[in-house]
């Protein structure tokens, strides 16, 4: 996939399309609030987390969002579609109903090949990173224990020293301040989804404590597609003086899943259920343990010292495989983040920070045996590779309503794979080499404006450097006797847009445009099927283009005397990614994400308690193959939501109802290079029409 680059048209540089796009929006989008349809609803204390994080994301000279999971929780809250949905420039769905979600911003990992494993974004939990270099486990992604989540696009996500190019997603957990007493939460739905979840929380003089147990099983909308899985998500606080503070989380999680395989689209129209090859997966304990301390000096500045432990045991191919690998995965993961307020710099206002991020795979490696006869087949190591970040960031107030935002991040990434023994019949008959090892230094710096029109409205614009290094598994690892060589891939990505709020409207519109170095794409060059695990190849891809438009606008549409509600959310994301000339695929687009999406939710609320909404979903067809012949196909979804919270919020009942017009539709889809205009195997089925219903009860 190696190419020239050659630019054809795109949307901004369609000063048309761009002004029928915001004809549609109306004028009032400039009237955007944060980032996005994350706009945070304000419920009192148990919303003052979110608000404050909001708060201070508005700063930001780019694209951010809060969302509040105790909204998402006024029905089904099942893993991170459910939280990231009506935020546009984010793509998240769900495949086999488990945890494990494709999940984009602005391409990130486009062509993730099968259910998990997100690619180019960050994910943290409360600021501390459970992304390493093998990438991000998704069975942590079933938001268990989340109080809020933070959304930072592209490189608006310095503050956690996230280079990717979709940026990062920080997870906020409950503590016993934000969440005290004990709360039962059980729901039951369609294709036997059972979840129960109890937790307490409370405050004893300086100390504070969260405990939340989980467990949650599903029988799966595809045949034999059942998953099960059980968690733990606690966190202890002590406040040892004004000054200093420090918090300690502990999560862990089992998971049996057995996924569906994908289908062609003639299965996914006549026989979606379906499932000829499925594959079994084991998380045999997932583990992490961190602590975050925080030092507050006499002058207000801050240090924030944190250090973590993963641990991602997988027993891939658990079930039906007949080549099970066994991958151990262990991080230690240390992160300073100094922050600076109240200097003057030139003689103007000046707050300034340091960022400190290293990840480093303590233990890392994957073996695959015979099921038949229990002989190892191959062995392939990656201890010792490496993530690290320091990053330099400056905000500094030029005029009453204008600050310049300056960065610049030192990258180090260290990669190394080796195949430390193979019986595979196939001999590496290649060029390609049997290790794989090297040091990258790279340099990533940023520069912003916010500008202030009035207090309602504010502009800002960045210009910023990503680089993302391939995650180990991507240089291989059982299925070949060989490695692939391949580097971090590189961007330089320009940013606009406007946020505010006027009168009833609150929303954001952001335009941005990414060029693309060595852009990491994976295809699957060989399919699942009963005897043989899919096998797929990633490479560094010729220079590409990823830009679009992010837009989002709420309503208030009506307020009763009796302070009952009628609002309108609105999320729409236009993605064009492509190549710049390729010699193969000159300005093919690139495949495995929709062109278009729009979503949007009508909810009305009573004060007195009931609540009930009408939702839609609605995505565009798009390539699966890189030769651009062969097409998912367009799909829109509608859905309701109706339940009560009872004014004290002692309790609430709900019922989610999806796809209430029973589309089949692919939540996601595999890459294939070329599909030669034939209908292939590489689509997820999404669940068919669904209810949810749950109760929650805090005493």
């Amino acid at each position: 996939m190696r190419a020239k680059v050659r630019l054809t048209g795109h949307p901004l540089g369609n000063a048309a399309s761009v002004a029928v796009l915001m004809a549609l929006l109306t004028p009032s989008v400039f009237a955007a609030g944060e980032s996005t349809l994350g706009t945070v609803t304000v419920t009192g204390a148990a919303a003052s987390g979110a608000q404050k994080d909001q708060k201070r994301l508005q700063k930001v000279a780019g694209n951010t969002a809060v969302i509040d999971n105790r909204q998402v929780e006024q029905g089904r809250a099942a893993n991170a579609e459910d939280v990231l949905a009506l935020q546009p420039g984010v793509f998240a769905q769900g495949t086999s109903g488990t945890a494990a979600n494709k999940i984009s911003i602005r391409g990130s990992g486009l062509n993730t090949f099968y259910q998990g494993y997100v690619l180019g974004t960050k994910f943290l939990f409360d600021g501390l990173p459970i992304t390493g270099p093998g990438g991000t486990q998704e069975d942590f992604l079933d938001m268990q224990g989340i109080d809020h989540t933070e959304v930072l696009y592209g490189g608006n996500a310095s503050e956690y020293a996230a280079l990717s190019l979709g940026g990062a997603i920080n997870f906020v957990s409950k503590t016993g301040r934000t969440d005290p007493g004990n709360y039962a939460r059980f729901e039951v739905g369609s294709y036997g989804y059972r979840k129960q979840q109890l937790s307490t929380g409370g405050v004893v003089g300086d100390s504070d404590y969260y405990i939340n147990v989980l467990h949650n099983e599903r029988d799966g909308y595809q045949d034999q597609a059942n998953n099960e899985g059980r968690g733990l998500a606690a966190n202890f606080g002590h406040v040892f003086s004004p000054k200093l503070e420090t918090r300690l989380f502990v999560k862990y999680r089992e998971e049996q899943l057995t996924n569906g395989n994908t289908l062609t689209r003639q299965q996914l129209k006549h026989d979606p259920r379906s499932n000829s090859a499925p594959t079994g997966r084991r998380k045999d304990g997932t583990t992490f343990i961190g602590n975050k301390t925080t030092y507050t000096f006499d002058d207000g500045n801050k240090l924030e010292v944190g250090a973590s432990y993963n641990n991602y045991p997988l027993l891939n191919g658990w079930r039906y495989s007949p080549t099970p690998q066994d991958w151990r995965s262990k991080d230690i993961n240390l992160t300073l983040r100094y922050f600076r307020t109240g200097d003057r710099l030139f003689g103007l206002p000046s707050d300034s920070s340091i960022i400190f991020s290293n990840t480093r795979a303590s233990l890392a490696d994957v073996k695959s045996h015979n099921r038949s006869t229990g002989a190892k087949i191959q062995e392939t190591n990656y201890t010792g590779s490496r993530d690290t970040v320091l990053t330099f960031g400056n905000e500094l107030q030029l005029t009453d309503a204008l600050w310049l935002s300056s960065g610049l991040s030192f990258v180090n990434i260290r990669r190394k794979a080796e195949i430390e023994g193979t019986t595979l019949t196939t001999a590496n008959t290649s060029n390609l080499p049997t290790r794989v090892e090297y040091v990258e230094n790279d340099l990533a710096p940023r520069l912003g404006l916010r500008y202030q029109i009035n207090p309602e409205f504010q502009l800002f614009g960045n210009v910023s450097r990503s680089i993302d290094p391939p995650v180990t598994w991507q240089l291989g690892s059982t299925g070949n006797p060989f490695l692939y060589d391949v580097r971090p891939q590189k961007a330089t990505t320009f940013e606009v847009g406007v946020r505010g709020s006027h009168g009833i409207f609150d929303g954001s519109l952001t335009l941005y445009r990414s060029w693309v170095q060595d852009e990491l794409l994976t295809v699957v060059v060989r399919q699942a099927s009963a005897t043989q695990d899919q096998l797929t190849a990633t490479s560094n891809a010729s220079p590409t283009i990823h830009q679009g438009i992010e837009a989002g606008l709420n309503a208030l549409l009506w307020t009763g005397a009796s302070g009952d509600t009628l609002d309108l959310r609105q999320a729409y994301t236009l993605n064009d990614f492509k190549y710049r000339d390729d010699d193969t695929f000159g300005g093919n687009e690139l495949p495995s994400l929709p062109r278009q999406v729009y979503q949007a939710e009508l909810a009305y609320r009573q004060a007195s308690g009931f609540y009930a909404s009408l939702n839609l979903r609605a995505a565009s067809s798009y390539y699966i193959d890189y030769a651009n012949t062969w097409q998912a196909p367009s799909y829109l979804l509608w859905g309701a939501k109706v339940g009560f919270q009872a004014p004290s919020r002692k309790w609430e009942v709900f019922a989610d109802l999806r796809n209430l017009t029973d589309q089949r539709y692919a939540s996601a889809a595999n890459t294939a290079y070329n599909a030669n205009g034939r209908d292939s195997a590489n689509f997820y089925p999404g669940d068919a029409f669904s209810v949810t219903t749950g109760v929650a009860v805090r005493f």
